[in-house]
């Protein structure tokens, strides 16, 4: 009688089975192919095996990485790696697990992506996707995925272009340009630099002349005179021997000892 129990007690063990749903999950039951019970969210549960399983979805925001080509206004194939972070209403679980299953990513949100931003980019030179421009393609891809999306269950949270791959040539073309330009801004720098030194010479050239012209417009024969009867007074005084010549105006001093 005793086996018999452990018996019963190890079979019982071996038909159920524990399901474990952390944060951020949700978990759906299905038994005999069909969805049953509500969603469950955050506990551990038991079930049995044989007769049924747990599905479990994550409502977290989760990063879906797409890499591939696009094509841009003038018809140019463009590498680009994206990022597409998305998150799952909790009360759209049941219907997205009916409607569309566990592999909603590669069934349903990816196909989406690839339809609009190929849409977008399709409006775009491929130059102007290293640019700013690039913002603004993120926002109308969300825009047409959300669309598509939200009333399924689907948030898309961001889409980011994380790198784009221009041709060999388009790249070489542009890096060339941005050289140029910035060559050109080099030169407008050293240009306004010399005319900035060139009007500080002239400035100065003006200020001297000024000066010179007061100062030749003040030495009147008056004041000529006067200093000159000052430099004979100041010579007057001086106990040296000293030869003057003058013309009674200017005087001219002669070293004795020459």
């Amino acid at each position: 009688m005793r086996k018999f129990w452990i018996l019963s007690i190890v079979i019982a063990l071996m038909s159920s089975s524990c399901v474990v749903v952390r944060q951020g999950e949700v978990a759906m039951k299905r038994r005999a192919g069909k969805l049953v019970g509500d969603p469950i969210t955050e506990r551990t549960k038991l079930y049995n095996p044989f007769l049924s399983i747990y599905l479990k979805i994550p409502v977290r925001t989760t990063n879906l990485e797409v890499n591939l080509d696009i094509p841009s206004k003038e018809g140019l194939n463009i590498g680009c790696e994206t990022s597409i972070l998305y998150r799952i209403k909790q009360d759209m679980v049941p219907d997205i697990l009916r409607r569309v299953g566990t592999d909603y990513e590669n069934d349903l949100i990816s196909p989406v992506f690839r339809s609009a931003l190929a849409d977008v980019s399709s409006r775009f030179m491929a130059k102007d996707m290293h640019t700013g421009e690039r913002s603004v393609m993120e926002a109308e891809v969300r825009k047409l995925m959300m669309e598509t999306l939200e009333e399924r269950g689907f948030v898309i949270e961001e889409v980011l272009m994380k790198r784009i791959i221009l041709p060999r040539a388009l790249s070489t073309a542009i890096e060339e340009k941005l050289s140029a330009e910035q060559d050109s801004q080099r030169m407008e720098f050293v240009l306004a630099r010399e005319r900035q030194e060139a009007d500080r010479q002239r400035i100065e050239a003006e200020g001297v002349r000024d000066a010179q012209k007061i100062l030749s417009e003040g030495l009147t024969p008056e004041v000529l005179r006067f200093e000159a009867i000052q430099a004979f007074k100041d010579l007057s005084k001086s106990p040296n021997a000293k030869v003057i010549i003058t013309n009674g105006q200017t005087p001219l001093m002669i070293n004795g000892e020459e």
